[in-house]
């Protein structure tokens, strides 16, 4: 049976209020969590942008039962890799167990704040291989030393290194990033019910490894608020991968996103209180071999109501549904 989570959104609401709904979360019966990881929201109209490992770190405490994951982290640009290493060995610990990292190349959105400039797909693919090889040897234990094409690391060792090791997922979006999620990934991450991606994953090692994808929702009993919210928040989800993660600012996805209609947004992500609405999208990912479908509720403001609907409905009917 697919595994049901929800999605801390760092973009649409504060720290306090993201710990608040993921505990709500757990009460309400999903399966796991995942935390989005931005320094900029995609539109301003989402409105927050708090940093992702604090949260994550009161979540873990907040929380005892349902699993934690980033979704995702780049280790390139913001963050150096032995970092996040040890970010991530310590959510570990504070979990109990229960944290997944999740990683992946990155948007320019959130990258470009530290000044070091947005290279081609090639170079950023190059320099995460090198990143996830290098959270791959901390993990394993002692000393390490590496001076690479990209990356240097002298002498770092993780000295609270947890056991069981947080599981490594890799987003993918092409050939390339399947190849390496297959190689160096215990699962596979993707926004897109898309089964050659999966296919892609099974050919260089990924068979029988979970694989979590993630799909917008926008509940309202009244089903035009909920398109307009939609629309106000989300409409940057039309521009697709290789669009996303080059624009630079909340600004930019403004003017591309800007003939993107209510309708568009409407035909994309379910929207209103119909729970077979969201059962036929994420039925689109099952299909395609997905093992794990993280909802997302759009609207900070709208979190509450999302999660009675989804213990009293929405949950019980995805759970009675052939998935």
């Amino acid at each position: 049976m697919v595994q049901i989570g929800y999605t801390m959104m760092t973009e649409q609401a504060g720290p306090r209020e993201l710990v608040r709904h993921v505990v709500g979360a757990e009460e309400a019966g999903f399966d796991f969590s995942v935390t989005s990881d931005h320094y900029f929201p995609w539109l301003r109209s989402q409105g927050h942008s708090p940093y992702a490992w604090s949260v994550l770190g009161a979540a873990a405490q907040a929380t005892s039962r349902i699993p934690l994951m980033s979704y995702v982290t780049c280790p390139t640009f913001r963050y150096h890799p032995a970092v996040v290493a040890q970010q991530a060995a310590t959510l570990q610990l504070l979990s109990e167990g229960r944290f997944r990292l999740g990683l992946g190349s990155g948007e320019n959105l959130n990258e470009h704040v530290v000044g070091r400039g947005w290279p081609s797909v090639d170079v950023r693919h190059e320099m995460f291989e090198e990143a996830v090889t290098l959270i791959r040897e901390l993990f394993a234990g002692g000393h390490v030393t590496r001076h690479g094409r990209h990356f240097d690391v002298d002498s770092a060792r993780l000295w609270d290194l947890p056991d069981p090791l947080p599981p490594l997922g890799i987003a993918v979006s092409g050939t390339r990033s399947c190849a390496l999620a297959g190689r160096l990934a215990d699962l596979l991450i993707s926004t897109e019910p898309d089964a050659e991606l999966l296919r892609a994953f099974d050919r260089h090692g990924g068979s029988g490894k979970p694989r979590v994808g993630q799909l917008p929702v926008c509940f309202d009993t009244d089903r035009r608020a909920a398109v307009e919210r939609a629309h106000d928040q989300f409409r940057w989800f039309a521009g697709g991968w290789k669009v996303n993660s080059e624009l630079p600012h909340p600004d930019s996805f403004a003017g591309a996103t800007q003939f993107v209609t209510p309708e568009d947004v409407a035909e994309s992500i379910p929207c209103g209180d119909d729970p077979d609405a969201v059962v036929e999208a994420v039925r689109a990912f099952t299909a395609a071999g997905f093992t794990e479908v993280a909802l997302v509720q759009i609207g900070g403001d709208a979190q509450d109501p999302f999660l009675e609907w989804a213990s009293r409905t929405l949950l019980p009917t995805l759970r009675k549904a052939d998935l």
